[in-house]
């Protein structure tokens, strides 16, 4: 086993020295935000956006690695009300570059609970961030194309994985598909 694991980190050390170039950049976009389940019957989507920054890594002319920081606004709405979830999420995608502007990615993503209000429609919000387990685990998987250099978008599906309620009997995940625009400097 420690031979592997060292063999692994090898491998990535040597991929990220021998990396022809790396970008920075900043996106943003929206999502479509849902929760799915047992319990998660009668929620239905909801929009919110994101916001961060990535860096992509090019390990060769078909691959790249970019990890991300984001803001996500999350969440659903259901007869009576909005839940209004906010993460800050970090996936890491594994970028296949089918032609030099199109790409497939896939990748874990961990998300950090920020805030979390049930908004009736009628009366106060109110905080529900106790409820709620502070971390998130999805799987993400998704489309790009780079317009120029500089300026791309990407289409991508967060499937949850892990659960989004604090209590051992509830059955409610994340699910996201966003939209965005991002520009490499």
């Amino acid at each position: 086993m420690k031979k592997l694991l060292l063999t692994v980190a090898a491998v990535f050390a040597f991929s990220f020295a021998n990396a022809q170039e790396t970008k920075f950049g900043v996106k943003a976009g929206l999502n479509l935000a849902d929760w799915s389940g047992d319990d998660a019957d009668g929620i239905d989507s909801k929009v919110g956006f994101h916001v961060g920054g990535f860096a992509e890594i090019k390990l060769n002319d078909k691959f790249a690695l970019q990890p991300e920081l984001l803001y996500s606004a999350q969440g659903g709405k259901a007869d009576g009300g909005t839940y209004n979830v906010d993460y800050i999420n970090i996936p890491v995608m594994a970028k296949f570059y089918a032609t030099e502007k199109f790409s497939v990615e896939a990748g874990p993503q961990v998300g950090f609970l920020v805030s979390a209000k049930a908004k009736p429609d009628s009366g106060d919000d109110i905080d529900i961030k106790d409820e709620l387990k502070s971390t998130d685990f999805g799987v993400n998987l998704g489309l790009g194309y780079n317009f120029t250099d500089n300026i791309s978008a990407g289409l991508r599906y967060n499937l949850g994985l892990s659960q989004v309620v604090d209590a051992d009997d509830v059955d409610v995940k994340n699910n996201v598909f966003s939209l965005s625009v991002g520009y490499k400097f």
